[in-house]
């Protein structure tokens, strides 16, 4: 892969420093590169910020599950004038302060619950990590089909060129007697389909501008110049990457965390069989108008009482429900798991043959360039002989610009393969730190 790219930069340079035909676009101007692209996406994306936000919402739906078991102090009155026997309102005698203190000491149930959502906002955080991804694929796809784009258009206005001598050499061939007028009307069709392909891609470097203009927010002007250099490379040994793609696989991660959610979702439901245990405490400010010291033989106005309140649960058939449809859950995840991993190593091994397919082609499409570019280089020695026509000069050159074409559409599948075996194998964070 290393060669692959070494061997494109170093024929690119070659060609555009002896034929000058990929000019600079964008002359003095600062190059966008590829990881500032990334940089850029990652902090304009709404769907990264989006699973972000969701993340800080389960963590707080977390919290708010655990706070049974916090401290819950109320302070307030239960003011009341009352004639006769001091009636209790709402379940309260009448008092002038009411302090109410409660704290779950105990609950299998509430707890399970918990710990659920606690493991269920992890696996919201992988969702962060999966938008990253999409992300900088997204932005780098683009990017790098963008710069493919460019270089394509460059070498088709060549072409459009040499197609242009050809045509005017067969009018005039064809003037004279020396061709026929079908063979005016193939060169003529030739030009035509560059111009085609030229119109085609034009506009398909509008689409990407304007989609790395939305990714990254910055204006379509700054794209102007961008850099040439493909995707960085980090070498992993093809041994390691089924268990990398195991190990890092985000529906794998995720699939665990709700593994350990349902687990606890099966804890929680057989904490209804377990009985529950609340610390309670109580202070109250009685008022002498609410005749408490005619009907009790001793008054205080300061009362307070601290004590636990139990529940045992007896019987419900909820409770036996529920664990029924928790162990179910629970074993269609374990089922679940086992499908994900079986699925991550084999998509791992199609992505290493997908890489080790493209990078054949590319070898091949980089010495059919060489190949075109040698007889460039021989057609032109004999052509300054006077041993070959100036149709045979030009056509060896829309050649040439053919292979061209055909090597940049490889190298750039090539990129997208090893871009989509970086995601597989968890290798994209590393790349594009």
């Amino acid at each position: 892969m290393n060669f692959a790219r070494a061997s494109f930069t170093a024929i690119f340079l070659a060609v555009a420093l002896s034929c000058c035909a990929i000019p600079s676009r964008a002359q003095g101007s600062p190059e966008l590169s590829l990881a500032q692209a990334v940089s850029l996406a990652e902090a304009n994306s709404r769907d990264l910020a989006l699973a972000r936000i969701r993340y800080t919402m389960a963590q707080n739906e977390a919290r708010v599950a655990r706070s049974p078991f916090l401290p819950e102090v109320d302070a307030g009155s239960n003011l009341a004038y009352s004639t006769g026997f001091p009636v209790a309102l709402s379940a309260q005698p009448p008092s002038l302060i009411q302090v109410t203190y409660t704290q779950v000491a105990f609950d299998a149930s509430l707890w399970g619950q918990y710990r659920a959502r606690q493991e269920r906002a992890k696996g919201m955080e992988i969702d962060i990590a999966r938008a990253r991804d999409t992300v900088i694929v997204s932005t780098a796809t683009t990017y790098l089909e963008l710069a493919k784009a460019r270089h394509s258009v460059e070498l088709l206005r060549n072409e459009t060129a040499s197609a242009q001598k050809i045509v005017t050499y067969m009018r005039e061939r064809a003037s004279t007697g020396m061709e026929l007028p079908i063979e005016v009307t193939r060169s003529e069709l030739a030009a035509a389909r560059i111009e085609q392909h030229i119109v085609l891609l034009t506009g398909r470097i509008q689409i990407l501008t304007d989609e790395l203009h939305n990714l990254t927010g910055l204006a379509p002007e700054k794209f102007e110049a961008i850099s040439t250099d493909g995707l960085p490379e980090i070498e992993q040994p093809a041994q390691d990457r089924v268990q990398n793609a195991v190990d890092n696989n985000q529906l794998i991660k995720e699939m665990k965390f709700e593994r350990n959610a349902r687990q606890d979702v099966l804890k929680s439901a057989r904490g209804g069989y377990w009985p529950t245990v609340d610390l309670v405490g109580q202070y109250n400010l009685f008022a002498k108008f609410n005749n408490y010291q005619q009907y009790y033989s001793s008054f205080q106005q300061n009362n307070f009482g601290i004590g636990v309140l139990i529940r045992i649960p007896l019987f419900s058939s909820k409770t036996s429900s529920s664990v029924a449809l928790a162990r179910s859950q629970l074993a269609e995840t374990d089922l679940t798991l086992g499908k994900l991993h079986d699925d991550a190593e084999v998509e791992a091994k199609q992505g290493a043959l997908k890489v080790a397919d493209q990078d054949a082609a590319l070898k091949v499409a980089r010495l059919e360039l060489k190949l075109a570019q040698e007889s460039l280089a021989l057609i032109q020695s004999r052509f300054d002989q006077g041993q070959a026509t100036l149709k045979d000069l030009e056509q060896a050159r829309l050649d040439e610009g053919e292979k061209w074409l055909a090597f940049l559409d490889f190298d750039f599948a090539h990129q997208q393969a090893e871009l989509a075996l970086m995601q597989i194998t968890g290798r994209l964070s590393q790349v594009f730190k």
